[in-house]
């Protein structure tokens, strides 16, 4: 066979060779130890849990180590485009404060396109390079063919798959393959894989260093995997390779579903003469099932939390969800932590080998605990404006209750004031956690949303209820300090018959109605509508006289 004839038979157009392409993208100028990492999504328009989860490896393993992090666009299928879908990547990712150095839509450093469907000369450059070493050939197989294979390797409990005996245009000659293209048959380019065999008939393996799973070892390849389509565009094994060897990849995090790829990627590099990139193959993210109790993967039809529009249509900051996947990348994180509870996250000594190769349990309930942590840390302004951006996107009919405007209804740092209700001191309130629960929360600050949710204590009668609330408009001054104002509602309970303090009505039940909680709750309950809240005498400072006034005598027949 005259391979130098074959490939210029089915590459025409191609006059570039491989080492114009790597004098093209030359090894990239970073320090000793930086590495280079990518984000390779298709552009689906979904972007979910398990592309932060990876992308947050990336990002530190590559500023961590002063390397480069770049986005590449693995757009080959194009039934697979959804218009918008590289906006909506980066703009996600950028949210959770992911960002990149380069890539798709971003700054070219050398290394683009950063889009695989405009790098089409490259791949056919190397597909042509290895036909020429006849260590790739054309495949004229049907669709009816290769599906007949499939149930003959099926019935036989074979591997399914073009190899050996089953590669039937392996050896075919150069007229018969010029006969073919000649009649117009289809054909794709398939890889001439060395086979998975030792010359004594057993088994080869390849053993590969996983940064995160250490040494793997598994069968090598012997597929004769397409490389390229029949429409000439590359398969994902054949185009990743060459891009990451161009791109100057040094280490590839993805999901630990490629793993049964790993041999046909590890034959393409060495078949191209490439060195391998380091590999990183992440655990999966589970979660436990509401209804067997068991774990199982996170799934797109039944979880809404695998999407990251739920974080951000739900309002979780950015910084607590950063916070949380990184309690599941690292076991060592929460430790340094407790440790370092005010050093930015970006100082943690991220590891690989910290990084556990089992499933991964995502456990919302935990990322609501730590979200509380997170948010506590964060001034009120900051937190208040957060709300704004939130609900500008989410909530927008919120919009003019947030507004700070001079003719706002509510005045200058309403909802600052309101955010920061019960942080300081040295039991700091801990109860906030994303912008839809925390509106939820404070809503009742808000005329337009206030609602009286609960009843009054069954210690508590509809006749002390009316009389409970007209003594305290009768003697509420705005201006008294919060123990002034809680002794007249002491005099108001005892007044009345419920005890001063509750220990008192504990040991002598039988002696009064109730006791002084009893008393405020009904207040509160006028006030808040709700029987729990923050501390009454700061809701009412934020609130003022006049709305604080009206409520009461809202309830009072």
């Amino acid at each position: 066979m005259d391979y130098q004839k074959l490939a210029n038979l089915l590459f025409p157009e191609i006059d570039k060779t491989p080492a114009d392409w790597e004098a093209a993208f030359p090894e990239r100028e970073l320090p000793e130890g930086a590495m280079v990492t990518r984000l390779g999504p298709s552009p689906t328009g979904f972007i979910h849990l398990g592309n932060l989860y990876g992308a947050l490896v990336d990002e530190r393993l590559a500023h961590q180590s002063g390397g480069t992090f770049y986005l590449r666009i693995e757009d080959t299928d194009d039934k697979r485009y959804v218009e918008g879908a590289v906006d909506i990547i980066t703009s996600s990712l950028d949210f959770f404060d992911i960002h990149f150095d380069e890539g798709a839509e971003l700054e070219d450093r050398g290394y683009g396109p950063y889009y695989q469907s405009l790098r089409g000369e490259i791949y056919q450059s190397f597909a042509k390079s290895l036909v020429e070493q006849g260590l790739a050939y054309p495949c004229f197989l049907t669709e009816e063919e290769i599906a007949k294979i499939r149930e003959e390797q099926e019935a036989a409990k074979e591997t399914t798959g073009i190899y050996g005996s089953y590669a039937r245009d392996r050896d075919l000659s150069l007229e018969e393959i010029e006969a073919n293209i000649a009649a117009g048959k289809s054909y794709v380019v398939r890889l001439r894989s060395g086979g998975n065999k030792e010359a004594d008939g057993s088994v080869k393996y390849i053993h590969v260093e996983d940064a995160i799973r250490g040494t793997l070892s598994m069968p090598a390849n012997e597929l004769d995997v397409i490389i390229l389509k029949a429409t000439g565009i590359p398969t994902y094994h054949f185009a990743h390779v060459v891009d990451d060897h161009l791109m100057r990849t040094t280490h590839v995090v993805r999901g630990e579903e490629w793993l049964m790829s790993l041999p046909i990627h590890i034959e393409l590099f060495e078949k191209l003469g490439f060195e391998p990139p380091t590999y990183c193959h992440t655990a999966v993210l589970m979660k436990l099932d509401d209804e067997t109790g068991n774990k199982r993967k996170l799934s797109k039809r039944k979880d809404p939390e695998l999407s990251l529009d739920y974080y951000r249509s739900e309002g979780y900051h950015p910084l607590a969800v950063r916070e949380y996947l990184m309690t599941i990348l690292n076991s060592n994180f929460e430790e340094w932590r407790m440790e370092n509870p005010d050093t930015p996250l970006e100082e943690f000594p991220f590891s690989m080998a910290k990084m556990s190769s089992a499933g991964v349990l995502f456990d919302l309930n935990k990322l609501n605990d730590i979200s509380k942590d997170v948010l506590l840390k964060i001034p009120a302004d900051e937190l208040a404006q957060f709300m704004k951006d939130w609900a500008k996107t989410y909530r927008p009919e919120l919009l003019p209750l947030f507004t700070d405007d001079e003719g706002s209804r509510y005045g200058t740092g309403y909802l600052e004031k309101i955010l920061d209700l019960g942080r300081s001191g040295n039991k700091p309130r801990k109860d906030l956690v994303c912008g839809s629960q925390i509106f939820s929360f404070i809503s009742y600050f808000y005329d337009e949303y206030f609602r009286i949710e609960e009843a009054v204590p069954e210690n508590v009668t509809d006749e002390d209820a009316q009389e409970i609330l007209r003594r305290y408009l009768e003697t509420y001054d705005h201006s008294d300090d919060q123990s002034a104002w809680f002794d007249k509602i002491r005099a108001i309970a005892t007044d009345l018959g419920y005890a001063a303090k509750p220990k008192d009505f504990k040991k002598h039940p039988d002696e009064y109605k109730g006791h002084v909680g009893h008393v405020s709750t009904v207040i509160r309950l006028a006030v808040m509508g709700r029987s729990q809240s923050p501390d009454v005498w700061e809701i009412q400072q934020i609130l003022g006289e006049e709305r604080t006034r009206e409520r009461v005598s809202l309830l009072i027949m």
